[in-house]
């Protein structure tokens, strides 16, 4: 699919001149930060998606975890005493 992208001469310059410092040309520079673009955007959105559900569940259930709970269990990652993910309540 080819698509056109019309940009300013000043960011257009900055492409050029990011492109000639990495040995890329600017269109790979291009590809490259749209794609980066993307992903972060999609990983934002399914994010925020999982908020949304985890939102629903727990209005739906009243079932949680405290703050002080997941720090707790938290700060035992990477440590010989990690313990496992503590169970929900209401």
């Amino acid at each position: 699919m080819a698509t056109s992208l019309k940009i300013d001469d000043v960011l257009k310059s900055r492409v050029q001149h990011l492109a000639s410092q990495r040995r890329r040309s600017s269109h790979w520079i291009m590809l490259e930060a749209i794609q980066q673009y993307v992903e972060r955007e999609e990983a934002h959105e399914r994010f925020k998606q999982e908020a949304m559900a985890s939102w629903a569940s727990y209005q739906e259930t009243g079932r949680h975890l405290t703050g002080q709970e997941v720090r707790s269990w938290l700060n035992t990652w990477g440590t010989d005493d990690e313990g496992t993910v503590p169970e929900c309540h209401e």
